[in-house]
Order: C-alpha cells, then structure tokens, then sequence
C-alpha cells in the first residue's frame, strides 16, 4: 500500500502526517507500521505521527502516535503542526476548533508559519524539594538545573522515567535552566525514549512551574529549546491554583511530502 505523507517540524520536534479525510490508510492497531514510518533508518523518520480525520463539530480530529507507534497523550509542537497542515491542505483559513486526545482545541495561525495552540488548563499540580510534577495534556517531571549543558539529558531523563514511580506509565522529564531574559528547557520524551529538540507540553510544563516556582506569574514566557523559540502565554487564578487560557506559541513548519510503500 502506498500511502501519501507529509513532513512538518516545530522547533525540531517533527512529524509524519496523514491526511485521513477522504481515504483511510492506518488505524490503532498499526502499532509496527506506525513504528517503522518513524523509523530514521528504515522509514520517514520522524518524532511521532499523526493522523488528520474529520470530525463532526470540529474542523478536524487529531489522533496522535510517539515514535514507538503507540496512541499518546497531547503532543502540543504536533498540534501546532497539525494545525499549519490543515491550513495546507485547504480545511481551515487563519483558526480552527479541534479534537485531540485531551479534548478540544483552538488554534490561530499567522504569518511566518507562527501558529498559537490553546492548551488544556492546569490544576494539582504537585511541588516536591526538587521537582514539580504536572500535566499540560501529557505528564511532566520538571527539574530546575544550574546548565542544561551539564546534564546527560538521555541518561538523567531515563532514570527518571524508569524509575519505580513511573516505570509503568512513563513521564517525559524536563530540565530547565533560568537564562534572565528566557527559559531554556532540555526534553527527554518518553515513547521517543531519548532527547527531542523541543517538545510543546513540556515548555508549557516548564514555564507554569517556574511561574509557581519564582512565584511570578507573568502574562507570558519566552523559551527556548535545542530546536529553536516558543512562548508561553497564560493566565492564573492563585485562589484556585488554576492556570487557564494556556497558549503555546511557536513555528510550524512544512518539511516536504512524499510517498510510501508499507
């Protein structure tokens, strides 16, 4: 089976994407074949896949795949480059309304391939002496650290999630480092299992857990990653401990397109 594809990246962060609209080439159970498209030496090569459906009430639904070939939770840099593909393919203009595993989302895109994803809000999030744990649509370990350049981001991260805690489950893990003018965040990814160049739920992950860490909680956070600039916007009710109206902002951009047997 040949199957159409596309290749998008967001800030490093890349994907292979499939438009599902008219035709059905992969589902669920296409654990292996998921897998080997994101293979970088046998396949595309990518970070995750993602496939573009419709679905009624929304422009479209997202249905998300990490690098192993299994249904993950929110990937926000895969939803910004959802929504550019969209654009591309002609099923929405400047905004949408969509569905993805965590629930709906809204998306603005503006010139220069910058596109704005509405995230889920944050409550219970929980501070340790070292650490804070949140999810910003997927799990995040937060460690605050003096130079990302220092840590063995593959190796720490690892650690962290194979510990006894989150061996089962997984956890992608976050190293931040406070650069005065911006955060600088390291990633390792779970279901990638190593280091990405950026990951979109784990920026947001950094910038609300500094905001409660310096208990400063400005109205937006610039970022910076191995792959390039996002900002985090956000609003937050302190008597609630609730962050809302969460944005990832960033570039989205279309890689090439192509065709392959499986």
């Amino acid at each position: 089976m040949k199957i159409p594809f596309y290749k998008y990246q967001g800030t490093g962060n890349d994907f292979v994407l499939i438009d599902q609209t008219k035709e059905v080439f992969l589902t669920r159970d296409d654990v292996s074949k998921i897998e080997l498209l994101c293979n970088r030496k046998f396949g595309i090569g990518a970070d995750g896949l993602i496939l573009l459906q419709k679905k009624e009430g929304y422009d479209f639904e997202m249905i998300y795949f990490n690098a192993d070939g299994r249904e993950s939770s929110m990937c926000g840099n895969g939803g910004r480059c959802i929504v550019a593909f969209a654009q591309q393919l002609g099923l929405i203009k400047d905004a949408c309304h969509f569905l993805a595993i965590d629930g709906p989302h809204d998306a603005r895109v503006s010139k220069d391939d910058w596109v704005e994803l509405k995230m889920s809000d944050v409550l219970g999030i929980e501070q340790g002496e070292d650490y804070f744990i949140l999810d910003t649509g997927s799990p995040h370990y937060i460690v605050f650290v003096e130079d990302v350049d220092d840590i063995n981001i593959a190796e720490t991260g690892a650690a962290i999630r194979y510990s006894t805690r989150f061996r089962k489950e997984g956890i992608n893990v976050n190293f931040v480092e406070n650069q005065k003018t911006n955060l600088f965040v390291a990633t390792y990814e779970r279901g990638v299992e190593d280091e990405t160049l950026s990951c979109g739920t784990g920026v947001t992950a950094a910038a609300l857990a500094y905001a409660l860490n310096k208990n400063v909680f400005e109205k937006s956070i610039p970022i910076k990653t191995k792959g390039g600039a996002l900002e985090i916007k956000f609003e937050y009710n302190e008597s609630q401990k609730h962050f809302y109206n969460i944005w990832l902002c960033g570039p989205a951009q279309f890689v090439f397109e192509g065709r392959i047997t499986i």
